[in-house]
């Protein structure tokens, strides 16, 4: 397996130009690098991403509320197509500004914005069932329950545990993109190296995650991220070698993420009566000016439907922050090439959207993540996901048991559960139990405990 980043080496200090930041060159299949088609590779790349079933399935993963049937709100689908549209917005918004400026790569920079926007369609596909409480439940697994006793096999065969207590959807998004799993093509999807690295928004391993846990590519994965480093020449952090900076994309991806869920949950919060009209209408307002609020007041009351009203503030909140997120990137552009530049553009954005930004933050974290529902999800979540791995670790681990060898049929062939070691077996496991449905995860369940036989 790869080596762990080791160290704080002296690297030469040196500066990411977009030429190279911008390849369309495509992981596991450079053979094929240069054969022209009509679409460009980036385009090409977001319409390999929504035609895909990991894609699809996301159409049953919670966002954060619970997958309601009277009420619709979003799922982690409609989400990364509302990010994506963001996030398209933004980037061609850059790439007029970036063209100006670099002529000589005009080319290359005027597909920003499809780089973006494929980008922001894969940037929660690795994401398990039932919201980020499944990432919770799958890390709590290994740090805290039945998983503890695998540790040490694991480190003793030179697996990095960290993998599995830090468990991250995100290096679970480059894991699913460039895996060639059993029968499928070289390189997974054979993405674009630049769309790939514009969703890795923690490039270093899980032994440098830190407090949050964050990390961007598992051990498996690790000489993959090295390839799409050393292609499109990212560099070393210059504030700890350990890590890599962030390919300047990553932000405007980061930045299309921000805007949406934080807007869209307080949108979904009225929808489900947990925010009153007057909450939710006060909260979007404190985006404005005074003169902005007259007139929006104005167009707002030319309809009487509140959901309306709601989505036209919601519609003018996005532009303002679009607008706020491009001018940050582009005053911090040269940091972002040099590696010095660190944070969020949502951060750094004018007083008055940013302290309204802020209370949207606050309130949803007081009133809407800790819900009742919201709370039944990870509750289930921990109990579903504990039983799941520890019934599948024990196939995969003991194949020979004539349960396991019922189990493991359950298990599709484009897993490798034959795999010759500990890490290698858990992560085939994880590979099957984090590209299942909120549904198919709970009907498993349900099943294999003998609780819906028929």
């Amino acid at each position: 397996m790869p080596a762990v980043f080791q160290g704080r080496h002296s690297f030469p200090v040196f500066t990411m130009n977009w030429l190279q930041l911008l390849s369309d060159k495509r992981f596991g299949m450079e053979e094929y690098h240069g054969r022209k088609q009509e679409r460009t590779d980036f385009q090409r790349d977001y319409d390999r991403l929504i035609f895909s079933s990991p894609f699809r399935r996301m159409q049953n993963k919670t966002q954060v509320f619970p997958l309601p049937g009277s009420i619709f709100v979003h799922n982690r689908l409609t989400h990364s197509l509302e990010v994506s549209c963001v996030g398209r917005s933004l980037g061609s918004h850059i790439a007029k500004e970036l063209a100006k400026k670099y002529p000589d790569a005009e080319g290359h920079i005027a597909e920003i914005g499809s780089i973006v926007s494929a980008a922001c369609l894969a940037h929660d596909m690795g994401n398990p069932p039932f919201g980020h409480s499944g990432e919770r439940a799958i890390s709590a697994y290994f740090a805290e329950g039945n998983g503890r006793k695998l540790e040490e096999q694991i480190r003793e065969e030179g697996g990095r545990w960290e993998d599995f207590i830090h468990f991250e959807g995100n290096a679970n998004a480059m894991r699913l993109l460039t895996h060639q799993f059993n029968g499928r093509r070289k390189g997974g999807f054979a993405l674009t190296y630049s769309t790939l690295a514009s969703i890795i928004k923690y490039p270093y391993a899980s032994t440098f995650a830190g407090k949050k846990g964050k990390f961007g590519f598992f051990q498996s994965e690790e000489a993959s991220y090295l390839r799409i480093a050393e292609e499109l020449g990212i560099g070393r952090d210059p504030q700890d070698q350990n890590r890599f900076m962030r390919h300047p994309l990553v932000y405007l991806v980061e930045a299309a993420d921000d805007i949406c869920y934080q807007i869209m949950d307080i949108e979904d919060a009225h929808k489900l009566h947990i925010l009153t009209k007057e909450e939710t209408i006060n909260l979007l307002m404190n985006f404005f000016d005074a003169d902005r609020r007259d007139h929006i007041l104005h167009i707002m009351k030319m309809v009487d439907d509140t959901n309306e009203q709601i989505a036209y503030l919601r519609s003018c909140i996005v532009g303002i922050l679009v607008d706020e997120c491009c001018r940050v990137f582009l005053e911090n552009e040269k940091g972002m090439l040099d590696g010095t530049y660190h944070g969020e553009l949502i951060d750094h954005i004018s007083d008055i959207p940013r302290r309204a930004y802020a209370e949207c933050s606050a309130t949803a974290w007081n009133k809407i993540y800790k819900t009742k529902e919201v709370l039944d999800i990870e509750l289930s979540g921990y109990h579903i996901f504990s039983y799941l791995i520890d019934s599948l670790a024990e196939a995969v681990m003991r194949p020979e048991h004539a349960y396991s060898k019922l189990l493991l049929q359950r298990i599709p062939e484009q897993y490798h559960v034959k795999a010759p070691t500990v890490y290698g077996k858990i992560q085939c496991v994880l590979d099957y139990i984090s590209g299942m449905t909120d549904i198919y995860a709970l009907d498993l369940y349900r099943k294999v405990t003998g609780n819906a036989l028929f």
